[in-house]
């Protein structure tokens, strides 16, 4: 069985995902390139009884969008990092992908509201590439 820990930046709030991960969306929709501030959410997804809180749990706040009938996201309230939390009416557990400490055993599924994409996410690929700073 496959594990996978993950935190947030402070490195307050720490989980483990115990067992594989079914889906990997990296999500596009206005609300998500919103909350996090990017062109897009990577979201893993993963059986709820999966996820273990090893510390911080009582850092963790939600936020459930009153006027959608799924969107949540919770955070650690110390350092704001998004962390894993439990999707509204079903038994699936939601993983932002870039808090693991480890890369996940799998690759993206897809890109889902394609259609609402940020207009800058396709000629930001192929932008300019620095290991670090530009003119570090």
């Amino acid at each position: 069985m496959s594990t996978h820990d993950g935190g947030c930046l402070c490195g307050k709030v720490r989980y483990r995902i115990h067992g594989p991960f079914h889906q990997f969306h990296l999500c596009h929709c206005s609300r998500c390139r919103r909350f996090s501030g990017t062109a897009h959410a990577a979201n893993l997804m993963a059986p709820a009884d999966s996820l273990e809180w090893l510390s911080g749990e009582d850092l963790v706040r939600r936020f459930d969008l009153p006027e959608a009938k799924s969107f949540s996201r919770a955070f650690c309230s110390e350092c704001g990092s998004m962390v894993p939390h439990l999707s509204r009416g079903s038994d699936v557990a939601v993983i932002p992908a870039g808090g693991l400490d480890q890369s996940p055993d799998m690759d993206p599924n897809d890109h889902i509201f394609w259609e609402d994409r940020a207009a800058w996410y396709e000629p930001g690929i192929g932008a300019k590439k620095y290991a670090g700073l530009p003119g570090a």
